[in-house]
């Protein structure tokens, strides 16, 4: 059984094997930015699928058993969102892992208490958020580290990472590199990490830190984030969206057929 620090109140689902957080956005930030969890209580870790993550479930067994183990789990993608809603599953609302990203990192007093560590895709994302901690006092509680393509397949790799993180005494990890890649770490080292809170938050810490720029209030407002990003990164992204579309649409009519 799942040992979470406070009373949460119980999650939604399942969908698509998943079940889902009823705590708000604000919730979840107060409560990660609050509570540094004991060694009792182990990793906490938060994911924020999207329509790719319930496309990559459907290739990756072992990718759907550590989203299924999360402690928090939260419907990120606008398309996941609105078919959960017309399922019946009645939930506060879409929270991102840009908008947890963002919330925390404008509230450095208050994770003061932790010790972060970032995982990130490049050098010049590890030092701007060095510089963010150290513009915020916070120089020797923070840690980043750039992990080589391929880090979670490989056990001396991965191995070598976990315990630069458990040699940080982290209890606030930042997985920066994306899904698959986040979530396979944490789940095959949830034994080796400190207690920490695990956040797979995706590219959300390169908006948070200014790297890439925040979807204008009218995208946000009529869910065209994705279009921004594909407008942004054309030649990375169009090619992933469609795929994870279109496996997104296979899983809905897979979850149609199983409802009867």
């Amino acid at each position: 059984m799942k040992f979470m620090p406070v009373s949460v109140p119980q999650s939604l689902g399942p969908l698509f094997g998943l079940h889902f957080t009823l705590l708000s956005e604000t919730e979840i930030v107060r409560l990660v930015a609050e509570h540094v969890p004991s060694p009792e209580e182990g990793v906490h870790l938060v994911v924020t699928p999207n329509i790719q993550h319930v496309a990559l479930m459907r290739e990756n067994g072992e990718f759907r058993k550590a989203c299924e183990q999360a402690e928090i789990l939260t419907c990120d993608g606008f398309p996941l969102y609105y078919y959960a809603r017309c399922r019946g599953l009645r939930l506060p609302g879409r929270v991102t892992g840009r908008e947890i990203t963002q919330d925390l990192f404008a509230m450095p007093e208050a994770l003061k208490k932790h010790r972060i560590f970032a995982v990130v895709d490049s050098e010049r994302t590890g030092l701007v958020a060095r510089q963010w901690a150290c513009a915020h006092g916070m120089e020797d509680q923070f840690a980043f580290y750039v992990p080589p393509v391929g880090f979670e397949n490989d056990p001396g790799l991965s191995g070598s990472l976990a315990r630069l993180i458990r040699d940080h005494a982290t209890t606030l990890l930042f997985m920066g590199v994306g899904a698959p890649r986040s979530e396979l770490f944490v789940s095959r080292h949830r034994a080796d990490l400190p207690p920490c809170w695990a956040l797979c938050i995706g590219q959300s810490l390169l908006v948070a830190l200014g790297l890439l720029p925040t979807p204008p209030f009218l995208v946000q407002r009529l869910n065209l984030e994705w279009l921004w990003r594909i407008c942004l990164e054309p030649r990375r992204l169009t090619g992933r969206y469609v795929r994870a579309l279109f496996g997104f649409g296979v899983a809905v009519c897979e979850d149609l057929l199983r409802l009867g």
